[in-house]
């Protein structure tokens, strides 16, 4: 989705701005650093995160400024190391972007609210509300917080991103709708399926990447 230069007000700048260093505060507050800097296989996701998410991030669809499509990884990333720990590798992966070009620096709190901390959050929402529900089935844990998660994430994102771009005034919202709203059903299907078998995957072969997976729950 990648906000480019001149997209965004001066006060929508100085908001977003704002809003992301507050998410970006609490992130680092719920982080257990020293849990991190002892566990080696958490540092090897959290960094083999971050990279595999700056490559797919290169690969991107889209004509208009602001509009761009490529898919967002943040769920499975979220559900592998907690919300938290997901915002800070997201932001790695997000500085990979603009030493390669693909976003401007001058935007990154913008791009980081947008594209890594709102899909964070919402997958950590839907986790959580999996949790608190105690299913039985671990095909909860799978379709709740992988696949429809994900889809969720992205329709946030993308609303977010809308909703900027119209009270900004680079795009006047009937442009949004034919270009990016009425097609934002279509890449909530890719998202979903993505992140989904990704987790099925590590479901299945390596349950313990999966921080959030409370095996005990399900039978």
């Amino acid at each position: 989705m990648g906000m480019t230069e001149n997209l965004l007000s001066t006060g929508q700048w100085l908001v977003t701005a704002v809003l992301f260093l507050l998410v970006l505060v609490q992130a680092a507050r719920s982080v257990d650093w020293r849990g991190f800097s002892r566990d080696n296989a958490l540092q090897h996701s959290f960094f083999g995160a971050a990279v595999a998410l700056g490559f797919l991030w290169q690969m991107r669809a889209g004509i208009s400024p602001g509009l761009a499509i490529h898919i967002f990884g943040m769920t499975v990333i979220t559900l592998m190391l907690g919300w938290a720990l997901a915002v800070f590798s997201g932001l790695l992966a997000l500085v990979i972007t603009v030493i390669t070009g693909r976003e401007p620096a001058t935007m990154f709190a913008a791009n980081g609210l947008i594209t890594v901390m709102v899909p964070a959050l919402v997958s950590h929402g839907i986790m959580l509300w999996e949790r608190r529900r105690n299913f039985s089935n671990f095909f909860a844990y799978i379709f709740f917080c992988g696949f429809f998660g994900a889809g969720l994430a992205v329709m946030a994102a993308g609303t977010v991103m809308c909703l900027l771009l119209w009270t900004s005034g680079a795009y006047e919202f009937e442009d949004l709708v034919n270009e990016y709203i009425r097609y934002l059903p279509l890449f909530m299907l890719p998202e979903g399926f993505v992140n989904g078998t990704i987790v099925t995957g590590l479901m299945v072969f390596h349950p313990d990447r999966l921080t959030t997976l409370d095996q005990s729950r399900y039978r």
